[in-house]
């Protein structure tokens, strides 16, 4: 069941960590932020990663650091899935602004809310019954 897990307190060293990995593929983030239930990573992969690969290896890794530092009670895990969303160069300030902005954007909105206008907006067909376990 999806739970809001992710703290303030070791939400910043996550972060930092889930850097590390990226860094470590060779890749690059330029912006990482959320809240307490789900984050955003603004990356640009070279071509021969794929994002799924990529993106396991960060829930895995990151799911076992954060089991490993007991910042949970029982066990952390990521829920199933990701959603993938390109952007071009000139729209990197605006996207990095975004993810800075989580706290306050989520005052407003819910994840499922920001989640469904991200498939409208990039024309993503999708079936409900496939989409995340929602926090309401």
């Amino acid at each position: 069941m999806r739970q809001n897990l992710i703290q303030k307190i070791w939400k910043e060293e996550l972060y930092k960590y889930i850097c590390g990995i990226v860094n470590g593929k060779e890749q690059k983030v330029y912006a990482i932020g959320g809240v307490a239930d789900h984050i955003h990573i603004l990356l640009s992969i070279k071509p021969n990663v794929a994002l799924s690969d990529l993106v396991r290896d960060i829930k895995a890794n990151s799911s076992k650091w954060i089991n490993e530092k007991g910042f949970v009670k029982g066990k952390f895990m990521w829920q199933e899935g990701f959603g993938a969303f390109s952007y071009s160069q000139s729209q990197l300030d605006t996207i990095i602004a975004y993810i800075n902005n989580q706290e306050h954007h989520h005052r407003k909105k819910t994840f499922r809310d920001e989640y469904l206008e991200l498939l409208e907006k990039f024309n993503v067909g999708y079936d409900e019954k496939y989409l995340f376990e929602w926090i309401e």
